[in-house]
């Protein structure tokens, strides 16, 4: 059997050399610039990166991280130093909108509350961060300063020698000495030892609400902790007590009175208008809302 030869004429053998030839530099070429199959490219300043696919289509591109740490007044710096310290930008948006609804940082403190900002953030910028002197607390300058005697406020003036005196703090009761719990007003009662501006308000808004105070446990009943140690300094005053009408006063006069709620309000309302006048409050043993507890208490203040 005789072999078949293909004999190729020269100018085919030239087409296919020119072929093998290009393929070859083609896969030379991917070795070498392509390497993985994706191409980046670097911006003259090196502040952007954008990443191509095999068929040379940007992925994405977005500016790369340079920070700088410089000194800063939140207040006052603009967009442009607030990025270069950072931050993103809605959190530049956000200082912008603060600032525009009046908000004022007048501690550097006050930067960490700012959304979204990191432990590791604040600790880099807190260093750096100047609160500008119209911005800052005007106790700092004026002398004004927290008192020691639960929220008071005391005055205190430097002279020119660079010596402190201190003004206006209230004189305290020594052990000796009383309150009337149920005269006294907040001047008064912020001489009494653990109890400041806050608490003499406290007191007097539940005396008035009360129509006055019986025992001084009633204090221990006032939102928050009471301080216990200032109710030696109390004493009440026989006599003292706003007693209201229970036929006579409207369904929201009752439940007012820390003592009465609306439910038992209601009840005393339907009584009158079922029974009548009510003459004791043995008269609303019989309801489900005036256990025997709730009426002992509630009978220094209430009249017929």
């Amino acid at each position: 059997m005789k072999s078949k030869h293909y004999i190729y004429n020269h100018s085919d053998r030239l087409v296919m050399v020119f072929l093998l030839t290009l393929a070859l530099t083609g896969i030379v070429l991917m070795f070498l610039v392509g390497g993985n199959g994706a191409d980046t490219t670097a911006s003259a300043d090196s502040t952007a990166v954008a990443t191509k696919d095999r068929n040379g289509n940007f992925i994405y591109a977005r500016p790369m991280s340079r920070h700088a740490c410089f000194a800063f007044d939140p207040n006052t710096a603009d967009s442009t130093q607030l990025l270069r310290l950072g931050l993103q930008p809605w959190q530049v948006r956000s200082i912008y909108k603060y600032r525009a609804a009046g908000g004022v940082f007048r501690r550097k403190e006050d930067f960490a509350r700012l959304y979204g900002l990191t432990k590791k953030q604040y600790e880099e910028l807190a260093p750096y961060i100047r609160i500008g002197s119209d911005y800052q607390p005007a106790a700092d300058y004026y002398g004004y300063e927290k008192s020691e005697y639960g929220g008071g406020a005391a005055r205190t003036i430097r002279t020119e020698n660079d010596t402190i005196r201190h003004y206006d703090y209230p004189h305290k009761l020594s052990a000796t000495e009383h309150v009337n719990l149920n005269l006294a007003d907040t001047n008064l009662l912020k001489r009494v030892p653990g109890i400041g501006s806050y608490w003499a308000r406290r007191i007097i808004n539940y005396r008035d609400r009360l129509g006055g105070f019986v025992s001084q446990s009633q204090l221990m009943e006032i939102d928050d902790e009471f301080p216990k140690t200032a109710i030696p300094y109390l004493k009440i005053a026989l006599g003292s007590v706003r007693k209201m009408n229970v036929n006579t006063l409207t369904l929201g006069e009752l439940k007012h009175h820390p003592y009465i709620n609306y439910y038992q309000a209601k009840a005393i309302v339907d009584y009158r208008r079922l029974r009548g006048p009510i003459h004791s409050l043995n008269d609303l043993r019989l309801c489900k809302d005036f256990p025997p507890e709730e009426i002992k208490r509630l009978e220094p203040y209430v009249t017929f």
